[in-house]
C-alpha cells in the first residue's frame, strides 16, 4: 500500500464574481477563481491533467477535463506551490465546483489529488 503521506497535495480556493462579464438577463454569471495547489508530500509530483465538476443552483452540472492547468503541468517539488487563476459562468447566482487533479509522482506513481467543493456566489446572495 502507498504511504499516503509520501503523495499528499493539499489545494484551497478563493473565488470572486465578475459583474462586467456577467449578463442577470440571460442567466450569465462569472467567476474567477484562483487556485492554490501545495505539495505537502514528501515527493515531488507533476500535474497531468484536471477533472472539474461545476453545478448550478438548478442542479445543472458541468465537467470539464483537460491537460494542465492554464496551459501548464507544473512540477511540484515537495513544500513548493503553484497557483492560478481562471473563470467558469453558470446560470444561477449561486453554484459550486469541485474535481480532482490527475497527478504523476516522480517514482511514476499515479494518484489523485482532491479538490474540496468551494462556492460560488454573487456578493449579497447567501448571508
Amino acid at each position: 500500500m502507498a504511504d499516503s503521506r509520501k503523495y499528499h497535495i493539499t489545494v484551497s480556493a478563493r473565488t470572486n464574481f465578475i459583474p462586467e462579464q456577467s449578463d442577470e438577463s440571460v442567466d450569465r454569471y462569472v467567476f474567477s477563481y484562483t487556485i492554490t495547489i501545495a505539495n505537502t508530500g514528501q515527493m515531488s509530483a507533476q500535474l497531468i491533467s484536471r477533472h472539474w465538476i461545476i453545478t448550478d443552483a438548478l442542479q445543472k452540472i458541468q465537467e470539464v477535463r483537460g491537460l494542465g492547468v492554464v496551459g501548464e503541468q507544473p512540477l511540484l517539488k515537495p513544500g513548493e506551490k503553484f497557483e492560478y487563476t481562471s473563470g467558469t459562468a453558470i446560470a444561477t447566482p449561486v453554484g459550486a465546483m469541485r474535481g480532482s487533479y490527475q497527478m504523476v509522482a516522480e517514482d511514476g506513481s499515479q494518484f489523485e489529488a482532491e479538490i474540496p467543493e468551494f462556492i460560488l456566489a454573487v456578493p449579497r446572495v447567501l448571508h
